[in-house]
């Protein structure tokens, strides 16, 4: 039976054993719930938005470019955290997204609003790997499970409400209040980790890798914004979406040649020879392509095909939110037993058998039935996830921990990105085909595009159109949640490279 190796203890150049571990979680998952709310709670306060400074075009970005910034910055922050401490680093990036937070909130025009999306997301890209590597430096590894379950479980929550949130402030205050309301939250977090959480750091000269960073962030900035952008502001075969490929690959060419060479790489390329490291990197990736996927498509599935209300339908994604957390913190005891790579092999097992279930919904299922899939899902991303982040985070010490944690935070934003650009290819493709091809019932009725599924969306219309409409809507989920099993299955491939057992890298 295999076993998790001990967390190896803290090296001389930082301790934490004077932080006060209650206050400094409390302050961790606060400052990750707002990251993720802002991830979400802008989108049902669009008209709002739209109304105010105009720019329809342009809304979009809003949510691209802080998932872009976000996820571009984490390895840098990674590194950063290894060499200058945990504190400074997270105090960094808490300024930094409530700086975007009031720019956000005072913004005048859309273009001025985007800028402001992209400095939160810069902040945000701080806030996410810095807590999970505070998690892993205050906890030990029976502990990290459990601890990790509940920051789990406030960024589903929070993605989940984000949504409904914005809608409150939209219709009750102003959608500036989105964003002002991070203000004395953040600054609340901030105070907190000021006062409870210590560290001492042995502070020595480093040589900044500027090359690699540039050429890192010129590389994953082209190579999502391809992803997002591709079939939408330009097509995957045009010349702008080859150009962007190639030129992010030449690009990240660069940095592994020039990383094979600096003094101190900002993305050591060790990360990506270690087997535990790499199997979790591609747990994270699936689990944010997964996340991604069931966060945009059961909803829609829900509103458009069954009928039901806004709120309603989130309830059905509620439940993934529920069981995540819950199997997040059992797994801790399940992977003392029976080690990290087994566990994560359970959770992985329930989330290709919860995403086929939803394979199998139709037109007249019932929402329990949804619910009751999200729930399987949420429970195997529950002992996926946790399990393959603690493991990597035990497999090396302190002045490593920060480089591994990011690692893996950028693996889930990657999926995150390729999920919403291939899923959401994948059923306007379905969509586009079936308007082009409508029945003579319905023949010149429907848009040529897929905003036709506004005829269903939130209304009771039972129009042969929309009928038609319903059945498409239908079509397209079903392909996409097809898309995420086959994604879901590639994290066995990803465990299979893990070693059973997980011991303390020796460099």
């Amino acid at each position: 039976m295999s076993t998790p190796a001990e967390t190896p203890a803290p090296t001389k150049k930082a301790v934490g054993l004077r932080s006060e571990r209650g206050p400094v979680l409390a302050a961790v998952m606060l400052s990750t719930g707002l990251v993720a709310l802002d991830s979400t709670i802008i989108a049902t306060a669009v008209p709002s938005v739209v109304g105010d400074l105009g720019g329809f075009s342009q809304f979009p970005w809003l949510f691209s470019v802080y998932l872009l910034t976000q996820a571009v910055t984490v390895p840098l922050y990674g590194k950063f955290a290894d060499v200058l401490g945990r504190r400074p680093v997270m105090f960094f990036g808490i300024a930094v997204f409530l700086l975007g937070s009031v720019l956000c909130g005072a913004a005048w025009s859309m273009p001025v609003l985007i800028a402001a999306r992209a400095l939160q997301g810069v902040g945000a890209g701080a806030v996410q790997p810095i807590s999970m590597t505070m998690v892993g430096d205050l906890y030990t590894v029976e502990e990290r499970a459990r601890v990790q379950g509940y920051v789990a479980g406030v960024w589903a929550v929070a993605s989940v409400l984000g949504p409904t949130l914005g809608g409150v402030f939209s219709e009750f205050l102003s959608w500036r209040w989105i964003f002002f309301v991070n203000l004395p939250l953040g600054a609340i977090a901030a105070w907190m980790l000021y006062r409870k959480f210590a560290e001492r750091v042995e502070r020595t000269r480093h040589r900044i890798d500027y090359a690699g960073a540039g050429l890192l962030i010129s590389g994953c900035t082209l190579l999502i914004l391809g992803l997002l952008e591709g079939g939408v502001a330009w097509g995957w075969g045009s010349v702008v979406g080859v150009l962007i490929f190639v030129a992010s690959a030449a690009a990240l060419i660069g940095f592994v040649l020039v990383e094979r060479r600096a003094a101190e790489p900002v993305l050591p390329l060790w990360v990506f020879t270690r087997r535990t490291l790499v199997g979790g990197t591609l747990v994270a990736l699936v689990v944010g392509a997964t996340l991604m996927g069931l966060s945009s498509f059961l909803p829609t599935y829900a509103q458009g095909v069954l009928g039901h209300d806004a709120l309603t339908a989130g309830f059905a994604l509620a439940a993934l939110t529920v069981g995540w957390p819950i199997a997040a913190s059992l797994s801790g005891r399940l992977y003392m037993r029976i080690g990290f790579r087994d566990t994560a092999l359970i959770g992985a097992g329930l989330i290709v058998v919860g995403v086929v279930l939803t394979t199998l919904l139709g037109e007249h299922t019932s929402l329990w039935s949804v619910a009751g899939a999200a729930f399987v899902v949420g429970a195997g991303l529950g002992l996926a996830s946790s399990p393959t982040i603690v493991a990597s985070q035990s497999s090396v010490g302190w002045e490593r921990r920060g480089v591994v944690t990011a690692t893996n935070m950028f693996g889930r934003s990657l999926g995150s990105a390729i999920g919403a650009a291939v899923f959401g290819a994948i059923a306007n493709a379905t969509l586009a085909d079936r308007f082009a091809h409508p029945p003579a019932a319905v023949a010149g009725r429907l848009p040529d595009s897929a905003d036709a599924t506004s005829l269903v969306l939130g209304q009771n219309d039972h129009s042969a159109a929309a009928e038609y409409v319903r059945e498409s809507l239908t079509g397209a989920t079903h392909n996409v949640f097809v898309a995420i099993a086959a994604v879901a299955a590639l994290s066995l491939v990803g465990l299979a490279l893990m070693p059973r057992k997980t011991e303390q890298l020796k460099f």
